[in-house]
């Protein structure tokens, strides 16, 4: 009599866990979900766990300031926000700096916008390269269709003439700073 009433205090004790399980199935505890609004793309993903992607590298710097504003005023952020894998040539505030008076508030304007992507996409190659990748004379393709020339010279590194001051891996990618904006012909 004991053996079978054990038995079914067991048994109802597991088809309550099985009916709790089923109820909620397909939930996750609030702090593994990641959510974003229905109106927002990859960037509005909230993630401060992982490692940071090239929009987040960029956003984190105080020396990158005038790229995040340009790169919104372009709506280049979810597309950099994505998987990649992406090679980014950031100016710092100071390159933007030295391009003639107005011309960064000019290529803000809504109706600069193409101009702007044209310029953005300018410093962005869709592939991963490390410095230690990088040949003197090289070529690389850009994600606008132009071309940049690599320069090696006593283990410092150019892009058409522009140094490349510091390099920060990043989730999607990889971020090489760069001392000068670069133009597309």
């Amino acid at each position: 009599m004991k053996i079978n009433f054990l038995f079914r205090i067991t048994w109802a004790i597991c088809v309550l866990f099985t009916l709790h399980a089923c109820n909620n199935a397909g939930t996750a505890p609030a702090a593994t979900q990641a959510t974003a609004p229905s109106d927002g793309g990859q960037s509005t993903i909230q993630d401060d766990l992982s490692q940071k992607d090239v929009v987040k590298v960029a956003v984190g710097s105080p020396d990158h300031t005038t790229l995040v504003t340009a790169v919104k005023a372009a709506e280049l952020v979810d597309v950099l926000s994505n998987a990649g894998p992406f090679t980014v040539f950031a100016p710092t505030n100071a390159a933007f700096d030295k391009l003639p008076a107005g011309t960064v508030t000019d290529l803000l304007k809504p109706d600069k916008k193409e101009t702007l992507q044209d310029i953005l996409q300018y410093h962005v190659a869709v592939a991963v390269y490390k410095p230690e990748m990088f040949q003197d004379g090289q070529i690389i393709n850009m994600a606008n269709g132009g071309n940049v020339t690599i320069g090696v010279k006593d283990g410092k590194i150019t892009l058409n003439g522009a140094h490349v001051l510091a390099t920060v891996p990043a989730s999607n990618g990889i971020v090489h700073v760069i001392d000068e904006v670069l133009l597309p012909k």
